[in-house]
């Protein structure tokens, strides 16, 4: 599966239409985020059951602040419309392997109740 390209209007659709999502946060000028486009491409043709999209930080200046992105490439990973994972830097195609499988694995009535646990201690 190709990546899509995510903007303002599209973002939170794509998240709450699919199960699991993994954002690439990136730039055109970044050359760390064009270094890590290729293993984000090859991480996406080997799982299409996985939405991979990105976002052109550049052209998307408020979607990208409105998640706090402040560095550049940040990968985010969501399952069930709930945020598990963001982090900046380019990461090496093992290590965005394990991370899909670990998100894969990841029982969501358990992340569920964590967060209301934690919600309650608020």
């Amino acid at each position: 599966m190709t990546t899509i390209d995510l903007t303002e209007a599209t973002f939170q659709q794509a998240l709450q239409g699919n199960d699991i999502v993994l954002v690439d946060w990136w730039a055109d000028w970044c050359g760390p985020c064009k270094a890590f486009a290729p293993t984000y491409e090859k991480a996406s043709e080997a799982h299409p059951d996985i939405t991979f999209a990105k976002v052109d930080t550049e052209q998307e200046q408020q979607l990208a602040g409105m998640a706090q992105i402040t560095s550049i490439p940040t990968l985010m990973v969501f399952r069930d419309n709930i945020l598990l994972f963001s982090q900046a830097g380019a990461l090496p195609l093992a290590q965005l392997e394990e991370l899909i499988q670990a998100t894969k694995q990841l029982n969501m009535d358990d992340v569920r109740r964590e967060i209301a646990k934690q919600q309650e201690n608020k």
